[in-house]
């Protein structure tokens, strides 16, 4: 396979979108690619691969927006050394990898032989998708609305609150993230008396629309909030067009695998992020 390395992101767009919204797996790199075209990272400078065979055909893309880790496509293992060399000519400074597990691991692997550092799972999660909504067992009170201005503040600072317990990098982002997402009505509050939990959704691409982030402060939890949130925000993406919803959780945390999974989400897929660490 050879890599082709560019930062011209509409040459990567023309290359890669078919490509990308064809695999569920791929959603997330399709919606962040979406979110760079319509400008959402001016201030990064993103880094893009293609993967093509000896015809020109594609068979692998990742990306990478500042300060965020790269994303990654399914890759035949032993191409991952050859990967890193190109990739680290152009960002030596590369935090991690996020994507399918053996991939990513195999990435991590090459990062730390090539570099000498040592690597670490930072997380291993699990993508859902859902078809059909169920109501949770114990639907929570209130209802979910599209959030107002008078919300802005409250959000970005439940954003911020998010990154930073998720372990994620951008907590410094929330602001410039909850903006773009209010602009293109990409986050949705539940409502019961005030705002009492946050929930995202990301834009449709053939026919999938990703939920998340979800986020509940801590006095608002054990309340049957999120739950009942996702159940109302998958429910309006279906009842918008879409054919399925997909979601990811964190292995670890079997409260949001369980409560999703009563509304109707059913694991499909594993997926992984690796912290690279410098000698």
């Amino acid at each position: 396979m050879k890599f082709i390395v560019t930062r011209d992101v509409e040459e990567f767009a023309a290359r890669a979108s078919d490509f990308l919204a064809a695999r569920v797996e791929c959603n997330i790199l399709a919606t962040v690619l979406m979110s760079i075209l319509d400008g959402a990272h001016a201030g990064a400078t993103p880094l893009f691969v293609l993967g093509v065979d000896d015809t020109g055909d594609l068979h692998y893309a990742a990306l990478r927006t500042p300060p965020w880790v790269m994303l990654t496509s399914t890759l035949d293992p032993p191409a991952a050394d050859a990967l890193l060399a190109q990739w680290l000519r152009a960002d030596p400074q590369l935090p991690g990898v996020s994507g399918p597990p053996d991939t990513a691991r195999a990435i991590a692997r090459a990062w730390s032989d090539q570099t000498g550092g040592h690597t670490q799972c930072r997380m291993s999660e699990a993508l859902h998708e859902l078809e059909q909504v169920q109501d949770p067992p114990q639907p929570a009170e209130g209802d979910l609305r599209l959030p107002g201005e008078e919300d802005r503040q409250l959000l970005i600072q439940w954003m911020r609150a998010f990154t930073l317990e998720a372990g994620l990098a951008g907590a410094d982002q929330a602001e410039a993230i909850v903006d773009v997402r209010l602009a293109h009505d990409a986050l949705l509050v539940w409502h019961h008396d005030r705002a009492v939990s946050l929930v995202g959704s990301a834009p449709e691409v053939a026919g999938v629309v990703r939920i998340g982030p979800v986020y509940t402060p801590p006095e608002h939890r054990r309340r049957g909030y999120a739950g009942t949130a996702v159940a109302a925000a998958s429910r309006r993406a279906l009842a918008g067009g879409a054919r399925r919803c997909i979601l990811f959780t964190d292995v670890a945390n079997p409260t949001s695998n369980k409560i999703y999974a009563e509304v109707g989400y059913r694991r499909i897929a594993g997926w992984e992020e690796h912290a690279f660490n410098p000698a």
